[in-house]
């Protein structure tokens, strides 16, 4: 058992890191205030080979394993979080469904704009009444000869606004058996992109409607029973936002230290007192420990996706992390943590919205809990004459 990066995956490391750096740095933090989509990097991503680090060679990727695209993104997301939305896009997210799940017309049609960092995609998942219960999708879609018909609405679509591609999670008939999946294209018929709403973090979302939508039958990613394969990629994305959230913590994390080398009350660095002492070291300790889970979780996968068990530990544990490291973080800078004038209030709103994103860390232990006692609990009301929520 080796705890130890391997030469190569350290070459790796050191090389994102100055990438990172000699890149993205300048205009760091400066994306979200200025709601603009980071075109530029996107290209710059993909002219280096890090859009599509885990997609097959054959698919226009590099064939590369999970852990290493999580390294560089790690480097990335540190220095400039926008571009690190990027990166999701080209290896994390929908792209990995679209890559598992469509038919070789389908990829050879959409991937390739996606890979060179010129167009966007995200999962359609959210609806107002379906939430963490993603079971209960309202969104419907029913086969009509060559075409598909899809009738329905989501919400909090992640770059929705600005996104070309969407891939809709949706039920073909009423039982939860038929929930697939369908790759819908801006300016499809029926389909209509709504109002451009802001989350706290500064990052753009819009709801999107489908009334009668016309999309090709070949966009069918997944025709039925559809869950169990989509959150086992769902679970790749997972990983992605867990990297991104803990390089956020890190990156609070260093900027913390080094004020509490340089600031000075009472004629001492914050440093020297052990209030701030204690904080730096719970900080360290947690930091250390989330790395660990996603390192396990991403290695174990290897070229595939997740164990999902690992990928919910690795989440729940490091988003709250993230967390509390950014608030402690906060709290060492004081007054200039607080000011939008530094990253640290930035890095605190965005933190937040991963505990909620992809899986909220309450779900997450449901999970968890399941797992290690071997049986399923329903978070459903019973129904009338008792029904079992417990199941072997």
């Amino acid at each position: 058992m080796d705890f130890n990066l391997s030469e190569d995956l350290l070459e790796l490391q050191k090389w994102a890191k100055n990438f990172a750096k000699e890149k993205f740095g300048e205009k760091a933090y400066t994306w979200t205030k200025n709601h603009q989509v980071p075109w530029e990097n996107a290209k710059i991503l993909a002219e280096n080979g890090l859009m599509g680090i885990t997609l097959p060679i054959k698919d226009g990727g590099q064939g590369m394993s999970l852990i290493e695209a999580i390294i560089v993104m790690e480097e990335v997301a540190k220095v400039c979080p926008s571009t690190a939305d990027m990166l999701q896009v080209g290896n994390f997210g929908a792209i990995r469904q679209l890559a598992a799940y469509g038919s070789e017309e389908l990829k050879n049609r959409v991937l390739p704009s996606i890979l060179a960092g010129e167009k966007l995609i995200s999962v359609a998942m959210s609806e107002p009444n379906a939430g963490s219960a993603t079971t209960d999708l309202q969104t419907k879609a029913k086969i009509a000869g060559d075409k598909v018909i899809i009738n329905g609405s989501k919400v909090f679509n992640t770059h929705g606004p600005h996104n070309s591609y969407y891939v809709v999670w949706v039920k073909f008939g009423d039982s939860v058996k038929s929930a697939g999946a369908i790759l819908v294209e801006r300016g499809a018929p029926g389909f209509t992109v709504g109002k451009t709403e802001t989350h706290m973090s500064g990052e753009e979302h819009c709801a999107l409607y489908f009334e009668d939508c016309e999309v090709p039958v070949g966009n069918i990613l997944v025709p039925d029973n559809g869950f169990k394969r989509l959150f086992t990629m769902f679970n790749v994305e997972r990983m992605g936002n867990t990297s991104r959230s803990l390089a956020l913590a890190q990156a609070a994390f260093d900027m913390a230290v080094q004020h509490a080398k340089e600031r000075e009350q009472f004629g001492r660095p914050l440093a020297e007192f052990q209030g701030i002492q204690w904080k730096i070291a719970e900080m360290k300790m947690k930091l250390e420990a989330g790395r660990l889970l996603l390192y396990k979780a991403a290695i174990n996968a290897d070229k595939g996706a997740p164990n999902p068990l690992e990928a919910n530990m690795a989440k729940a544990y490091i988003n709250t992390t993230a967390f509390e490291v950014a608030n402690e973080a906060v709290q060492i800078f004081g007054g200039y943590g607080y000011s939008t004038d530094y990253p640290l209030e930035y890095i605190f709103r965005r933190v937040r919205g991963w505990m909620i994103a992809g899986g909220t860390p309450e779900m997450l232990k449901n999970k968890i809990a399941e797992d290690v006692f071997g049986m399923k609990f329903s978070q459903r009301k019973p129904k009338t004459g008792g029904e079992k929520v417990v199941t072997k």
